[in-house]
């Protein structure tokens, strides 16, 4: 690959995005400066990294505890790292490590790993919900009518600072016919923040196939692979059959 002209491309890509971005927040009203891209960057090895953060996306996503510790031992502790996947018990603690956000919890043992091990690493890890919304069997996250619960019990345990909800939507060709999930999502957060009194400032919802919506519903966050990055290639390292989300 010619790595100057695939950063060129990545470049071109990010103007469309953000030109998406732009138009989707002033259509409901919004602020695209309030909107955080996460680049999702599995699949695609360090120096695709290094590109976006020299283009000023500081927020990058990995599903994968491998993939991503190799790739920081080349980078460094640059960027803000999120954790997209799926929380194994006998990698929280590598996980607690390497990421900044955990933006996949829906388990309360789960939770309590990551307080055990941030308290003993000094951190405090920034948590998101992950809420199954769409009731999917394919899909983790807790259930609407557990997720204040969980958000209550997370609120009180150390070096955990929990900041709002993430969902996935259904995969569809027709954004338009997820966008229930989307506003669900959000009418939950204002629940749960009634409520509970928690601040729950973060919406995670919105891929590349379904973003523009998302925004128009709520979201703050989206996560961006091919949109930004072009066809994802197999994982710059091999690893064994996991479930994958992005």
């Amino acid at each position: 690959m010619n790595f100057s002209f695939y950063s060129a491309s990545i470049q071109e890509r990010l103007e469309k995005l953000q030109y998406k971005i732009e138009t989707a927040s002033r259509k409901s009203g919004r602020n695209p400066k309030d909107i955080t891209l996460v680049a999702v960057t599995k699949g695609f090895g360090p120096e695709v990294v290094e590109t976006l953060l020299r283009m000023g996306i500081v927020h990058i996503g990995e599903n994968r505890v491998q993939e991503a510790r190799l790739k920081k031992e080349q980078i460094g502790e640059k960027g803000i790292w999120h954790f997209i996947g799926h929380l194994q018990k006998n990698k929280i603690k590598l996980t607690s490590h390497l990421f900044d956000w955990i933006d996949s919890v829906d388990d309360l043992e789960d939770a309590t790993l990551l307080s055990h091990f941030a308290q003993n690493m000094g951190k405090t890890l920034k948590i998101l919900v992950q809420v199954n919304v769409s009731g999917e069997s394919t899909k983790f996250g807790t259930t609407p009518e557990l997720a204040q619960s969980l958000c209550l019990a997370i609120n009180a345990l150390p070096r955990l600072e929990i900041l709002g909800l993430m969902t996935i939507a259904p995969a569809s060709p027709d954004p338009e016919k997820v966008r229930p999930v989307f506003s669900r999502l959000r009418m939950l957060r204002d629940k749960i923040e009634s409520q509970s009194g928690i601040p729950l400032p973060v919406l995670s919802m919105g891929m590349s196939q379904d973003f523009e919506v998302a925004i128009e519903e709520g979201a703050t966050m989206i996560r961006i692979g091919h949109f930004l990055l072009g066809p994802r290639k197999e994982s710059f390292i091999k690893t064994g059959g996991t479930k994958t989300f992005l």
